[in-house]
């Protein structure tokens, strides 16, 4: 191929396009802010679907070392009321449907499969330009610059790049997620681990609820999600974490202590994270040399589905490029076209998904869904 391929970001689906053109002798530069790989933690766990995650996985030539990270039963769920009456208990069939990965380890396989120096490390964008002819300058806070003649911005909710192809900007979904976790639960915490159980728990009332998934080596990873203003979350000194817990806590004040627990035995200091969406259908004109992928393309409300669509938008550009070697716009332009569509629908549903969770009908329209009784608004499947 006569171009060169830079991307901004090492999350999963810019760490996924490397890959997958890596597999097809296609070079490509990684850009990230962070100073290392082990610079933050990764967030908690992952279900890898069949209909977007795997095929990614099969297109990067991983998919035997995925299923080598995968936990065993933690596709087990429990719906939970507020005083601890459980209403819907489905233990792991056992079938593998939804395979549960730590995102950590599914990260560091793909940083493995890519040549030493692919990713360059501590290289925060401060700015992008076109140079017309395709070509971008790319300029990093140590006023470093890279030209390059295609652009892709895997640069996640406040991406650098977008703003070369839409203006669109991520606004608040309403709702806040506040982030701790219990170690050692088994031990230490046994009630909390009774209830959560061997795979996720939601415990939800309009406005509220406690999610929780059962990680590794005993660790019960919890959202606690709650339909505030910014200005009240604001209002929270996460400075002083024994505070900020009590004030979350005083939330749910009256529920069942094995669920409390899970805020106010939290051993780590609580993390807010503000749910942010782009608009549903978001999408833009052709632009010569740039693109998006995952959340910098369409932010939306957790889903299960973000990390999935990532991963598949990556595989599904590398595939597109090594189609097209000798015409990047081509490749660009098929790409877009089944991005579009996929990501509007998959955005549908996760606004869907979302109003169960915390709409006036939680948790029994949920309930209702993970039964099967319920169809959500749309199938992102549809794009297989």
């Amino acid at each position: 191929m006569t171009h060169d391929v830079t991307i901004i970001g090492a999350g999963l689906g810019g760490l996924t396009l490397a890959r997958v053109l890596h597999v097809h002798g296609i070079p490509a530069t990684i850009y990230e802010a962070e100073s290392s790989p082990s610079a933050r933690t990764q967030g908690g766990m992952l279900d890898i679907h069949e209909h977007n995650g795997r095929p990614a996985l099969r297109a990067a030539g991983l998919i035997d070392e995925f299923r080598d990270l995968v936990l065993e039963g933690r596709e087990a769920t429990r719906v939970l009321d507020q005083d601890g009456t459980v209403l819907l208990d489905e233990p792991d069939d056992g079938t593998g449907g939804r395979p549960e990965v730590q995102r950590g380890e599914l990260r560091q396989l793909l940083l493995d499969s890519l040549p030493a120096g692919t990713v360059r490390w501590g290289h925060k964008v401060s700015g992008v330009r076109a140079l017309g002819d395709s070509r971008h300058e790319v300029t990093f806070v140590d006023s470093s610059t890279v030209v390059t003649g295609l652009l892709v911005g895997a640069d996640g909710a406040w991406s650098r790049v977008r703003p070369l192809l839409s203006d669109a900007t991520p606004e608040y979904a309403g709702t806040s997620f506040v982030e701790t976790y219990l170690f050692d639960a088994d031990t230490r915490h046994p009630a909390a681990a009774k209830t959560v159980g061997g795979g996720a728990l939601f415990a939800l009332t309009p406005g509220k609820g406690i999610c929780a998934h059962r990680e590794s080596g005993g660790t019960l990873h919890t959202y606690v999600g709650l339909s505030k203003s910014q200005d009240w979350l604001a209002g929270i000194d996460f400075t002083d974490p024994a505070a900020a817990t009590a004030r979350i806590a005083e939330e749910f004040d009256g529920w069942a202590p094995e669920l409390t627990a899970l805020i106010t035995d939290g051993e780590t200091a609580p993390v807010p994270r503000p749910v942010h969406s782009l608009p549903i259908g978001h999408q833009w004109d052709r632009v010569p040399g740039v693109t998006l992928l995952g959340d910098a393309a369409h932010l939306m409300p957790p889903s299960g589905e973000g990390a999935n669509l990532a991963m598949y938008d990556g595989a599904e550009l590398g595939k597109a490029l090594a189609a097209h070697p000798d015409d990047v716009e081509a490749a660009l332009t098929a790409y877009e076209q089944a991005l579009f569509p996929r990501s509007t629908a998959a955005a549908t549903e996760a606004a869907h998904i979302h109003e169960l969770c915390f709409g006036d009908n939680t948790p029994h329209g949920l309930i209702d869904m993970l039964t099967g009784h319920e169809q959500v608004a749309s199938d992102s499947r549809t794009y297989q």
